[in-house]
Order: structure tokens, then C-alpha cells, then sequence
């Protein structure tokens, strides 16, 4: 059996993440470790939360004495690294919170890390000691109508939330190359599924139609998203954890792209379809607001690389994501 410490498994991605391992992984022990501020919820753990296989820990990953305590006692050997504050909007409202979890967070997971296992190194022939943060498209800036972002495209980060992991992900190099940390970087584009929370973009259009009221846009619109579906994330996640590819960065996205407006209305669309609205249609609500500070233009991920060396490759189109996303949502309100 192995003893992976799971950071935020309690929020969106690191619960579908935990869900899919425990039942791909059955030699594995998951340590999950949760604040459960705002974005993180007991209810996105029910699949899992009485496995025998998985622990649930509830504190800061910014706790040097909760992690050395953790790593002591479970003898933790490796570590994938979700738990992060991630809405841009709530970035520009207050950043401080961003610079302490994303950045003195996983600072101290690091430290942590490095004491236990650099210290008292493994057996050559066992592959434990594994870092594997989880990052975003939004380090690399905002792109023009054309091109892609690549493991090799400069990080130039235009807000708060994206500077903060910027950090993070450099933090992260920092220790496999002065310290030999056996790291692995994953910068994934927007994620969509089951259990994201209400503040990001799909989840308010779904919300705020089935609730009969204004579906925001920003701007006008035209901003471009490559788009996730997360159970695609959490096997290229998978892959790379077990690559042994240490040291590596590797971009996951999903081909595709769509811009905001598009994408509200295939939903309003779908919605039309599965639970028709009284008067009219769902579009009909769609409101233009102001649009945000540091509001980038176009993210779109080149994954060439994870598909070429590890052969990953996402199962899902948008259509089929998008459909079960809805199907999920109404299926809650039943």
C-alpha cells in the first residue's frame, strides 16, 4: 500500500480526482487534507468519504505542524496538490488570502515534503516521494486570436489568482532542481463536471437559468476558454503522477475552445430541451454586464505533449461533457 497526501479533496476537481483513483488505484491510501472554506464541501466527498481507503483531514495546508504531523503519522510518500484559492474575481476583492494559501501553502507543503523524504531517502527502487502540483492555463497570460500555450510559453500573469500559482508552479521547480525533489508540474484549461462550484462560469448559467434570472456576461462576450471535462483531468493527472517524468511540466487541455456567449447559450439551448421554460427560452435571460479588471482574452492549450509521451488524450467532447454537466445539476434538484 501507498500513502498519498491529497490536498483540497474536498473542492471540484481534487473530489472527482479522489472519486476516479480510489477506484482505479485500490494499493493506494489517501490522506485527504481540507480546509472546506467556501469552495470546498463534506457533500462533494460522499462517493468516498467512508472508503476504507481514504482518511479525511480537515485544516490549512499553511499548518507546518498539522503537515509534519500528518507526514509523520502516515508516513506519507507522495503528495498531489490541488488545494488552492481559485476565482480570479474574488483575487482582485482581496489577494492577500490568494499570496497566503496558493503561494506560503504550498511553500510549506514543500518544506514539509523535502524534510521527510530528502532527509531519509527511500529505497532506490521504490518510486515514492512524488510532488505533483496542479496548476492553470492562466499563468501563461492571454493570447490573440491565434497560437497556443506551450509547457514552453513565458509565464506572464495578469491577475492576483493567476500570479499567485505563477509562483507556486516556479516554487515547485525550484525544489526539484536545487533539492532533487521529485516534482511534476499539470497546468490544466477550465475544467467543467459535476460538483464545480457556483462561482465559475458554467455553474451560474445553469443556476441562474433554472432560477428564472439574468445569466451575466461579461463584456461581450467574445472571451475564449479551452474547455475540460474534468474526468478527462483527472486521467491525464493519473498518467503524469505515474510517469516518472520528474522534474516535467505537462499542459492538459481539452481542444475546446468556445467563447463565453457560445458556450451559455448550448446550455440554454440544452436546457430548452430537457426542461423547457415557461415563457420563451432560456437565452432570453442572457445579460451583458460590466466586464471584469484583467480579463483575459483567449486561453487555448497545446497538449501535444502529454499525448505524445503518455499517450492521453480526452474521451469527451464538449457536447458529451456539457450534456452530463446539465444532466448532473437537474438530477440535484429532484
Amino acid at each position: 500500500m501507498r500513502n498519498i497526501l491529497i490536498t483540497g479533496g474536498a473542492g471540484f476537481i481534487g473530489s472527482n480526482f479522489i472519486h476516479y483513483f480510489l477506484t482505479t488505484h485500490p494499493h493506494y491510501r489517501i490522506y485527504n487534507l481540507d480546509l472546506l472554506t467556501y469552495a470546498g464541501k463534506i457533500e462533494n466527498m460522499s462517493e468516498f468519504f467512508k472508503h476504507p481507503n481514504h482518511t479525511f483531514i480537515q485544516g490549512d495546508i499553511c499548518d507546518k505542524k498539522l503537515l509534519n504531523q500528518i507526514f509523520q503519522t502516515y508516513q506519507i510518500d507522495s503528495v498531489i496538490h490541488f488545494a488552492a484559492e481559485s476565482h480570479v474575481d474574488n483575487s482582485i476583492c482581496a489577494p492577500n488570502i490568494f499570496i497566503k494559501t496558493n503561494i506560503e501553502g504550498t511553500f510549506a507543503l514543500l518544506e514539509t515534503a523535502y524534510h521527510h523524504w530528502m532527509h531519509k531517502p527511500f529505497k532506490p527502487k521504490n518510486p515514492h516521494g512524488i510532488f505533483h502540483h496542479i496548476s492553470t492555463d492562466e499563468v501563461y497570460g492571454s493570447l490573440g486570436d491565434q497560437g497556443y500555450f506551450t509547457e514552453n510559453t513565458p509565464y506572464a500573469p495578469n491577475s492576483p489568482y493567476s500570479a499567485s500559482k505563477a509562483s507556486s508552479d516556479m516554487l515547485v521547480r525550484s525544489y526539484h532542481h536545487t533539492y532533487g525533489l521529485k516534482t511534476l508540474i499539470t497546468n490544466c484549461s477550465n475544467n467543467y463536471g459535476p460538483k464545480q462550484h457556483d462561482e465559475k462560469l458554467i455553474p451560474t448559467i445553469i443556476r441562474q437559468s433554472l432560477s428564472n434570472k439574468p445569466i451575466p456576461i461579461y463584456g461581450d462576450g467574445l472571451n475564449v476558454r479551452d474547455w475540460l471535462y474534468v474526468e478527462d483531468h483527472c486521467r491525464g493527472i493519473d498518467l503524469v503522477f505515474h510517469s516518472n517524468q520528474y522534474g516535467e511540466t505537462y499542459n492538459i487541455g481539452g481542444n475546446n475552445e468556445h467563447t463565453n456567449i457560445a458556450i451559455t447559450q448550448t446550455i440554454c439551448s440544452i436546457l430548452d430541451e430537457l426542461m423547457p421554460r415557461k415563457n420563451g427560452s432560456y437565452s432570453d435571460l442572457i445579460t451583458y454586464v460590466q466586464d471584469r479588471a484583467g480579463h483575459d482574452r483567449r486561453y487555448a492549450i497545446d497538449a501535444t505533449k502529454i499525448k505524445t509521451q503518455l499517450g492521453w488524450e480526452p474521451r469527451f467532447s464538449f457536447d458529451q461533457g456539457i450534456k452530463k454537466t446539465i444532466e448532473w445539476y437537474l438530477k440535484l434538484r429532484r
